[in-house]
């Protein structure tokens, strides 16, 4: 579904299920230079089991118009006024990686709007490495490449995957490589330049899970350890065997995971 926000259309996926204000409702918001498509196993089994869900292209990302912000806060502020978009007064947040990030401001600064806060793969920091960010900005294709060996556990290199034919390395590098001018380095400097994770988690007032892979390269499973302890009664689920994504890598222990936080 297509909504307006600043002027703009904004693009959600619910999951094969009409939009429906009145269920209670589930905002999927994805990581740098993706889009709602990472969530689309969990989408489409929670939408078809009572929930209102809206995996969404944040702006400059997927489907969606505009331009992708480059601060963690300016997403934050955004993501009220998409709630205010799709009608809700409220609503449950599930973030990925820079997703997560967004997740955890927004609840920090508008906590009347957030019900429950689901973290994944998500830090107390997020630093991006230098080259990294410099081949982000030039558009050269090593940040891709980084960004798609170092998100996935080594043995997913391999070919895991209980799908046949599921060559989960491929599906992000040609999701990533799909983005907008921009959008990728835009989004890995609001990831790097972050440092307000602390003082965010100290606002959170509504109950908090953390779903962290015991694998993850791009958010160390420490990090995110330390990042529950500084909100009040988070809990923590580690992935054993998963890298940074936790949806596609380990989808039924992820789900599950997600459902005990609704």
């Amino acid at each position: 579904m297509d909504l307006i926000v600043d002027g703009l259309k904004i693009f959600a996926a619910t999951g094969g299920r009409d939009f429906d204000p009145a269920k209670p409702s589930l905002v999927l918001i994805h990581g740098a230079g993706m889009d709602h498509t990472v969530w689309v196993l969990q989408t489409r089994w929670l939408a078809h089991h009572g929930m209102n869900v809206l995996a969404l292209d944040l702006p400059g990302h997927g489907k969606s118009e505009g331009k992708a912000y480059a601060a963690i806060g300016d997403y934050a502020d955004w993501m009220a006024r998409f709630l205010d978009a799709a009608g809700l007064k409220q609503a449950a947040l599930a973030g990925h990686s820079l997703g997560a990030l967004i997740a955890l401001e927004t609840a920090a600064r508008h906590p009347q709007r957030v019900t429950r806060l689901t973290l994944l793969g998500a830090a107390t920091r997020m630093p991006v490495h230098p080259d990294m960010l410099a081949s982000a900005q030039a558009g050269t294709v090593e940040v891709i490449d980084c960004m798609t060996s170092w998100s996935h556990a080594r043995p997913h290199h391999f070919g895991t995957n209980k799908m046949p034919g599921m060559w989960l390395l491929g599906q992000v590098h040609h999701l990533i490589e799909r983005s907008k001018p921009g959008v990728i380095f835009n989004g890995l400097t609001a990831c790097n330049n972050y440092q307000g994770a602390p003082e965010a988690a100290a606002k959170v007032a509504c109950p908090t899970l953390l779903i962290l892979g015991d694998s993850d390269l791009m958010t160390p499973l420490k990090g995110g350890r330390e990042l529950a302890g500084f909100i009040k009664d988070a809990r923590c689920v580690v992935v054993p065997g998963s890298g940074h994504m936790l949806m596609s890598e380990a989808p039924d222990q992820t789900l599950e995971a997600m459902r005990g936080n609704l």
